[in-house]
């Protein structure tokens, strides 16, 4: 088995991404590459976006999977195609087959975005649950070609695929030729290896840095990528062309969703987000000249998860406090409170009233408030005025998910 993996890796080189190029032209969406302002300044060298979020199906996972169908003979559509997926590939595999005129049958964690579970089956494709993780999900997919005939279409361990997710160098190159350094995503390696490959084809040169997530293992927001470890056939691929692999926390992802929002006004999920988050935390050194690219892999998410990554976001950059204290039970006395805290510029979010857990007076009351800062200095301030209008304000840390 190892030996036909290497095999097939041997296999997906400059000439076969060139040739996936030319069966995706016109299929897929040249993503603009965007210049960041803000990560060129933190970075020290020019910063372009590269948008796969705004790719069709919402991910890069569309330029692998339709290689993959467009070279699937008619016997082998008539039996079907099956994927796993925790939600990007899943849709890009039942828009693929929907071209090729025939039904993609996906199996899916059951924890896995309810916005891209119901995307899935927009597209036409069956969804099955499957209780547990994606090798869960991965195993339910295997047994089902095995015992239907179906076309297993991998995620990332497939010729075909890495070398479909390699055509993003080639518009790398093709936009921006001075790049020197791209960050990207790993969870299976099938993009970061196929990027990787026709980088340093393009792009003479050229580092690729590798961006895991931390809690790949034991749960993370960046559900795209959390896979265990790479494939038989992305693993050496990754060992022969990435240069660097590092490791990004939630907190870090969540901050760098944050900017993507607010400054680039661009919506990327977690594992989208993974390659801005490195750059953001210092993980990436620039080159000596030339340019950085981030990609960013994917924009399935939906508002609720968003909600919740703004908040982890804006917590781990210092932007949100919360703190309680005890206030008078009298008319007039959260009012005070309140006002000192609007004289500074802070929204308040929410107030929760507590009244069991304290040493309290019967005239008394603790409150818990949830605030909106501008960092952690104007949180500081605030705690001080607080203070000083003589209420006893403690403020909650931030959970710690190392």
């Amino acid at each position: 088995m190892a030996t036909d993996a290497r095999q097939q890796a041997a296999g997906v080189d400059p000439a076969r991404i060139e040739q996936a190029a030319a069966l995706l032209a016109g299929r897929v969406r040249a993503t603009p590459l965007v210049p960041s302002g803000t990560l060129s300044k933190r970075v020290g060298a020019q910063v372009a976006l590269k948008c796969e979020n705004l790719q069709r199906s919402g991910s890069f996972k569309i330029r692998g999977a339709l290689v993959r169908a467009t070279k699937l003979a008619d016997a082998e559509l008539s039996r079907g195609v099956v994927a796993a997926s925790a939600g990007n590939h899943a849709q890009a595999v039942s828009v693929a087959a929907r071209e090729r005129g025939v039904t993609a049958q996906l199996f899916m964690p059951a924890g896995a975005p309810l916005a891209k579970v119901e995307a899935v089956r927009g597209y036409g494709g069956v969804v099955e649950l499957v209780e547990g993780s994606y090798e869960d999900a991965a195993e339910a997919a295997r047994d089902y070609a095995e015992r239907t005939g179906a076309t297993l279409i991998h995620p990332y361990d497939d010729p075909d695929v890495i070398a479909g997710q390699g055509t993003i160098s080639l518009e790398i190159a093709a936009a921006a030729p001075a790049t020197r350094t791209i960050a990207v995503p790993v969870g299976g390696g099938g993009l970061a290896a196929g990027v990787a490959i026709a980088a340093k084809s393009e792009l003479p040169g050229c580092r690729v840095v590798g961006v895991q997530a931390e809690g790949r293992v034991r749960g993370t927001i960046c559900d795209g990528i959390a896979v265990k470890r790479p494939g038989e056939v992305t693993g050496p691929l990754l060992d022969e062309y990435v240069d660097e692999l590092v490791t990004v926390s939630d907190d870090e992802v969540a901050q760098a969703m944050v900017m993507l929002l607010e400054r680039a006004k661009l919506v990327v999920e977690g594992a989208g987000a993974a390659a801005v988050a490195a750059l953001l935390a210092g993980k990436v050194s620039p080159p000596a000249e030339g340019e950085v690219c981030a990609i960013l892999t994917g924009g399935n998410v939906d508002a609720t998860r968003l909600a919740e990554c703004i908040r982890l976001g804006e917590t781990a950059a210092g932007r949100r406090l919360v703190f309680t204290t005890v206030v008078p039970d009298r008319p007039g006395a959260l009012a005070s409170l309140l006002a000192t805290i609007a004289e500074l510029g802070s929204n308040v979010i929410d107030v929760a009233h507590i009244r069991e857990g304290f040493d309290l007076h019967v005239r008394e009351t603790a409150v818990r408030l949830v605030l909106q800062t501008d960092g952690p200095e104007h949180g500081d301030r605030i705690l001080a005025a607080v203070r000083e209008q003589g209420f006893e304000a403690q403020p909650e840390e931030a959970p710690d998910r190392s």
